[in-house]
């Protein structure tokens, strides 16, 4: 079927593109300046302009520069570390909507969003950029940002492909990942959006994957990204990720970003010269430029209001902020209650990430001017520093206010200093003078509710002292009128955590093997990122992943399992009801967890396979339904190098977080596909031979002929005995390369024998026992 106009690379060319130079052609593979592409204007190719979005527009007013606190006004709405808790993704296409028609009237017409990076571990100074610890999760509400912004005509960008998960040593750091873990937790969530969403455009990472640059590595972007999933969008590099031109371009690599002072183009015209690339592969990428520029040229150009925009951004950050704790119901607030405001960061509010996703916002609702005007009285009291230097006269300060008021709202955070893009955290702590400052404010007032401004998990032994907890991450510009919204209860908290609180460091899936050595990070954890780690090592965390409160609660019931047959395929069918038990509306985020049969291949306890948001006034109730084909429930198979879901018993988990299970049930699954052919081999192990429903075959008619040798008489016996005698010692010597085994002094494995078994395994499967005799 032909492709439509804007989605066919041809038919975005220019009326006489086809006569393009070299010379023309080369110079658009890479960046003219900072944000903006080459134009070649007797061809009718305008230039494209980027611009970094994941929470807001950020174009500089200068493009010959980086831009970094010099750009236009633009909407910051929440970081992704807040929006991710949502767990909504139809909040999260609004949000991208809204970015589109910013990015529009900016004349913007890339967007470098959303940043789709697993947090492997919560010391990534990055982290508040990316959506969570779980695939799922991140590809999920990703694509409905992807889809919001494409459909106002403004390409989307997802970055940093792939296992980008550092900020330590991030331009030339090796993650060394196996295939499983690739194709399981740091892939996956791309894989959602491409194939989903279909994005436009999408960034090479900087780092090397496996001892390759992402933005040179043919297996990442042309096997994978191109081939196995089907994208048809221009490759980007993140700024500054090219180190050999050529070998991008022969990768899949189409365009270097930003300008190169030449270097990208004397290495592309060195590599035509020498071979290693082609004409061709520089067609082709033109050609993915160009359509580019036609599926972008005419964006929806709505009128953007900034105040609609302001209101989105507080309705956003209001929905995401978790409720960590509320012991004795203190929250929410009467706005009758004598206030004290603990803490700098009330007044100067940490709302937003450093870096290149740094918004100019239109306007900044401060926490502290907002609380002012909605209690009848409220005193502040800085309690302690921003730059972390300790001021007795500050504690003692935030000590009288305390004592004086019903109730104690303290603001902690973490100060951008100790956040940022370039540079990782060093540890988990919150400056050690405002968790002094709380400690003196809660033994004035124990009636203390925190607030947590944060990029990234924080280590939390002193929330035992405290009876609420409120997570408010990088709430945007509207952090003040959203936190009024939550602390007195005009807004119900349904934020649910998208990354696991750790007691310590150290429980963490990656210490250990973070942040790498000798240039070389290794994934050693493997599949067990995230809550799957704590699962798995019955680890109790600080917050489990998928926790948050409400200032209601919620029943689970009626849980119905079955299977069914559909144009997918067999499908596995969850029914359940949820019925709003508590006094006021609010949201519920019911979330279906699986566990898969044990098997060869290790496996998490429990994964997050689904997911949904509902809405309930009190007493009422919503019939929720999944419906999940069995593909959706696979495991990647490094050895068939495809996507396998495993027969047997599967454990299904329907709850509040990953901790909280409200039901559960199983189900008997046949399992997906049929026995793979050419698995086996002569290297493969006696073990992995008796594992495999033909191997086992094959062996079991090798066993029976060496019964067969002991003559007629007696055979029924001594065969069967001799039978399992061959099994036991094959179950014993399970480690050994089948190949091996014919080299021990005894062995009844011929070279002729071995060639025909190695010929009856990968024959076609004839229900009869096949022959070993060459």
């Amino acid at each position: 079927m032909p492709m439509p106009a804007s989605d066919n690379p041809s038919a975005s060319m220019p009326r006489d593109a086809g006569s393009l130079t070299l010379p023309h052609k080369l110079s658009l593979l890479s960046g003219a300046s900072f944000w903006r592409t080459a134009a070649i204007a007797p061809a009718g190719i305008r230039p494209l302009v980027l611009s970094d979005g994941p929470h807001g527009i950020r174009r500089p007013h200068n493009e010959d520069e980086p831009g970094l606190g010099n750009s236009i006004e633009a909407t910051c709405f929440p970081a992704e570390c807040l929006t991710a808790c949502s767990w909504d993704p139809e909040l999260l296409a609004q949000l991208g909507a809204a970015t589109a028609r910013e990015a529009a009237a900016a004349g913007v017409d890339v967007v470098l969003g959303p940043g789709l990076n697993i947090k492997r571990t919560p010391l990534c100074g990055r982290n508040f950029e990316y959506f969570s610890e779980d695939p799922l999760l991140a590809g999920e509400l990703g694509a409905a940002w992807v889809r919001a912004v494409q459909a106002q005509g403004v390409a989307a960008c997802p970055k940093h492909f792939a296992a980008n998960n550092q900020e330590a040593d991030r331009m030339r750091i090796d993650a060394s990942v196996d295939d499983r873990t690739l194709r399981e937790i740091y892939l996956k969530a791309f894989e959602t959006v491409v194939r989903s969403a279909r994005p436009w455009s999408l960034m090479a990472a900087y780092n090397k994957i496996n001892g390759i640059h992402a933005a040179e590595n043919p297996w990442l972007l042309d096997t994978v990204l191109r081939g196995d999933w089907g994208f048809d969008g221009v490759v980007v590099s993140d700024w500054g990720a090219v180190t050999d031109r050529a070998a991008a371009l022969d990768a899949g690599l189409d365009l270097e970003m930003p300008a190169s002072n030449g270097l990208g183009l004397a290495e592309l015209e060195a590599g035509l010269d020498a071979g290693t690339i082609n004409r061709d592969m520089v067609d082709a990428s033109v050609a993915r430029l160009l359509q580019l520029a036609a599926r972008t040229a005419s964006p929806a150009r709505e009128p953007v209001d900034p105040e609609a925009h302001h209101r989105l951004a507080r309705d956003a950050a209001a929905r995401s902020m978790v409720l960590l704790k509320n012991q004795g119901g203190i929250l929410p607030l009467s706005p009758k209650l004598r206030l004290a405001v603990v803490g700098e960061l009330a007044r100067t509010p940490r709302f937003q990430g450093a870096g290149s996703s740094q918004v100019n916002p239109t306007r900044i609702s401060v926490p502290l001017d907002v609380l002012a005007e909605g209690f009848t009285a409220v005193s502040f009291a800085a309690g302690y520093r921003l730059d972390g230097e300790s001021e007795e006269a500050l504690v003692s300060e935030a000590e009288t206010a305390a004592a004086a008021a019903d109730a104690v709202l303290f603001f902690l955070g973490l100060p951008e200093e100790k956040e940022s893009e370039g540079f990782d955290r060093p540890d988990l702590t919150l400056p050690a003078d405002q968790l002094q400052s709380l400690a003196a404010v809660l033994a004035a007032n124990p009636w203390t509710v925190v607030v947590l401004f944060n990029g990234g998990a924080v280590e939390t032994s002193w929330a035992s002292d405290v009876p609420a907890v409120l997570e408010a991450w990088l709430p945007g510009q509207a952090c003040g009128e959203a936190l009024a919204d939550v602390l007195t209860g005009a807004v119900n908290p349904s934020g649910k955590l998208a990354e696991t609180f750790p007691h310590r460091i150290e429980d963490t899936p990656a210490f250990g093997n973070y942040p790498g050595e000798s240039g070389t990070v290794r994934y050693g954890e493997g599949i067990f990122v995230g809550y799957r780690w704590y699962d798995a090592r019955r680890m109790e965390p600080a917050f489990p992943f998928g926790h948050g409160l409400s200032y209601t609660s919620f029943g689970y019931s009626g849980l119905a399992l079955k299977t069914a047959e559909s144009d997918e395929g067999q499908m596995v069918s969850v029914r359940l009801t949820v019925r709003n038990t508590g006094s006021c509306a609010g949201a519920e985020v019911i979330q279906l967890y699986v566990g898969a049969p044990g098997g060869t291949a290790p496996a998490a306890p429990r994964e997050l396979r689904a997911f949904r948001k509902v809405y309930l006034e009190p007493d009422a109730t919503a019939d929720v339904a999944f419906d999940l084909p069995l593909a959706a429930l696979a495991r990647f198979d490094p050895a068939a190098h495809r996507w396998t879901a495993d027969p047997g018993g599967y454990r299904i988990d329907v709850g509040s977080s990953s901790r909280d299970i409200r039901l559960s049930g199983s189900l008997e699954l046949p399992g997906t596909g049929a026995e793979p052919t050419g698995q086996l081999s002569l290297d493969s192990t006696i073990a992995e031979w008796l594992a495999n429903p033909r191997g086992q075959r094959v062996l079991g008619a090798l066993a029976a002929e060496a019964a067969g040798g002991a003559g007629e008489t007696g055979a029924a016996e001594t065969g069967a005995g001799e039978a399992g005698g061959l099994a036991g010692a094959l179950s014993l010597m399970g480690s050994l390369p089948l190949r091996r085994l014919a080299r021990f002094p005894g062995s009844p494995l011929t070279p002729s024998i071995l060639a025909g078994l190695e010929q009856a395994v990968r024959g076609p499967e004839t229900g009869q026992g096949a022959s070993t005799d060459a």
